[in-house]
């Protein structure tokens, strides 16, 4: 179902609850990708994917490492080395269990 807006007004409403989940993830440093994916499907490396998906529907071309630093607030290696934990066997097991409900791109 769409919005109740006019296509400029929905556009714009869609863009700045964009901007802030992307805000809240870059400040949740603490919260680990495949926690987000275990629990909800998909994670930051997906939305940078769908910003690169959402570029080309547009015409325009986004490279993915741009994306990606758009969405992590720094470069990926970057916030991989300073922010990213090993999973865990748990965490590994249940990113198996739940494959089949991951966002696709």
């Amino acid at each position: 179902m769409s919005l109740p807006l006019s296509d400029d007004a929905r556009i714009q409403a869609e863009a700045a609850a964009f901007r802030k989940l992307v805000a809240h993830l870059q400040r949740r440093t603490d919260v680990q990708n495949i926690d987000v994916m275990n629990l909800a499907g998909f994670c930051r490396n997906c939305l940078a994917k769908w910003l690169v998906a959402g570029a080309a529907e547009t015409g325009s071309e986004l490279d993915p490492d741009a994306a990606r630093t758009a969405v992590y607030g720094m470069p990926y290696g970057e916030w991989k080395s300073t922010h990213q934990a090993r999973a865990t066997t748990e965490q590994l097991a249940r990113f198996e269990e739940t494959k089949p409900l991951h966002a696709k791109h």
